[in-house]
């Protein structure tokens, strides 16, 4: 299955936004397993992600993109990383799915508070972790991914 491409040939990446090696592997080999071959960019936190998205860095982030982002993590958490994506006009339509080892209530209700798309346990994933992938591909193939064009610095 191949989801590079949305239904009207438009790239959709996928920004991972991590910050555990182990985890970010196992992320990319499910979406290899599972024939996904979106391009896919690591960020290491959430003010990593939040920088790159505002383009605050010399690398240009993509016009279509699905965010997984893990909810613990340093400098800048998930939850803060969402928030801001919802303040910030030009960013505020991001699709954002929440893929965490939490499962704290407080968490759930906080992602879902700031309007995340899906909050996916890692642990609940376990063995069916390649199916979870396969579902996600299957979301951006069938829905339609707004086109985010942050302004340079400008955010």
């Amino acid at each position: 299955m191949n989801m590079h491409t949305h239904r009207k040939n438009k790239p959709v990446s996928i920004l991972l936004v991590e910050d555990d090696d182990g985890d970010a592997k196992a992320v990319q080999r499910a979406f290899s397993a599972a024939r996904i071959n979106n391009p896919m960019i690591r960020l290491t936190n959430g003010a990593r992600a939040l920088e790159y998205l505002r383009q605050e860095t010399e690398a240009v982030p993509p016009r279509r993109y699905i965010l997984l982002v893990d909810v613990n993590m340093p400098l800048m958490d998930g939850h803060e990383l969402v928030a801001k994506l919802r303040e910030t006009p030009e960013l505020k339509r991001s699709i954002v799915f929440m893929l965490t080892t939490s499962s704290d209530r407080c968490d759930i209700d906080t992602a879902y508070d700031n309007q995340v798309a899906g909050y996916i346990l890692k642990q609940t994933a376990g063995r069916d972790f390649l199916k979870l992938m396969e579902m996600l591909g299957g979301f951006w193939r069938l829905v339609e991914v707004p086109e985010i064009i942050a302004k340079s610095g400008h955010i």
